[in-house]
């Protein structure tokens, strides 16, 4: 027999054990961020049922499967986490023979820095943390991070702040002046840590899933992304998303296979699903963030062409800044900053 109808066969084989593919998969993900039409249509083509379980931050995840013994087979951290994961063996190297298109990667997300080349992640969904205000009741500067730490009168008591430490820290240092979310300035932390103190008691709470609260108008400003902004203004259109001058969070979160999961091959089949372009697409119609996959516009829902939530003006392109990982010694300021703040 001939290689090149070797070949042949090997591709339909592969191709046939794809799409009869059983068993199941074990999802674990953000809250209120994976497309049920998504789901429903992978399990019809693969036959692979999943189950999905939330986490409500970074460090909750990371913390979670570093016991063990928790049955799941994927995860979706947020990049300047990705490394922590990785260095402590916690990924498996994207399987090659299985993952095959990876080149429908956007360019500017394949060599990145906390993933160089891409061995272990992929792109889920990127955006930006910035301010969601509801301007039937605020009619000032909307990208203005004082909308939360030193907020008008009108604002006090109806605020939500979603309890994400990297985010809210990073709007805070580029609030009080610095330009390093990891700066060795004790004065800046210092600056940050009284800031945040005093804005608390006019906050209503720290709070992940206030969609429907924003809608309602129960919540009228907050620290937020913004894709669950949008999501909001879909069902109200008095709520806007700002982008705070002095700066504010870009971040990428990312799918990976778990070292110790049960369904490895069924991860890997998932994890290859969501780089077809219209598969990308359905993720961003629900969530309403970018995806990073090539050629995934044209299926993408016509508003998000154009959403505020999602073109960032052009004044305020250079004030977006990924978060990156921090030394032990700053994280533990940061952290001590935040156990406060949350007490």
């Amino acid at each position: 027999m001939n290689k090149t109808l070797v070949s042949a066969l090997a591709l339909i084989v592969a191709s046939a054990s794809t799409a009869s593919a059983d068993g199941v998969l074990n999802i674990y993900n953000w809250g209120n961020y994976t497309s049920p039409e998504l789901i429903e249509q992978f399990t019809a083509d693969t036959g692979i049922e999943v189950t999905i379980t939330d986490f409500d931050s970074n460090e909750t995840a990371l913390a979670r499967v570093r016991q063990g013994g928790h049955g799941f087979d994927i995860v979706v951290p947020t990049h300047s986490y990705v490394q922590a994961w990785i260095s402590e063996g916690l990924l498996v190297p994207l399987d090659p023979e299985i993952v095959t298109d990876r080149g429908n990667i956007a360019p500017q997300w394949v060599d990145v820095d906390f993933d160089p080349g891409r061995e272990y992640t992929v792109p889920w969904q990127w955006g930006t943390t910035g301010i969601a205000v509801n301007t039937s009741v605020y009619t000032g500067d909307i990208n203005s991070a004082d909308i939360i730490f030193n907020p008008p009168e009108e604002l006090v008591g109806r605020i939500n702040v979603i309890p994400e430490m990297s985010d809210v820290l990073a709007i805070a240092v580029y609030a009080v002046g610095g330009d390093d979310v990891c700066t060795t300035n004790m004065d800046t932390w210092r600056a940050v840590r009284d800031m945040l103190e005093a804005a608390k008691p006019s906050w209503l709470s720290l709070d992940y899933g206030t969609i429907d609260n924003y809608t309602a108008g129960d919540i009228l400003a907050g620290v937020y992304w913004n894709g669950a902004t949008m999501r909001a203004r879909l069902q109200n259109a008095d709520v806007a998303y700002g982008y705070p001058a002095t700066g504010y969070p870009v971040w990428m979160d990312n799918a990976a296979v778990l070292a110790d999961a049960q369904n490895t091959e069924n991860a890997m089949i998932f994890i290859n699903y969501i780089l077809q372009p219209e598969n990308a697409a359905m993720l961003s119609n629900f969530a309403r963030y970018g995806n990073g996959v090539t050629g995934s516009e044209e299926f993408m829902d016509a508003d998000m062409r154009d959403a505020p939530e999602i073109v960032i003006p052009e004044a305020l392109v250079s004030a977006g800044h990924f978060n990156v990982p921090c030394s032990q010694e700053i994280q533990d300021v940061r952290t001590q900053i935040w156990t406060e703040l949350l007490q």
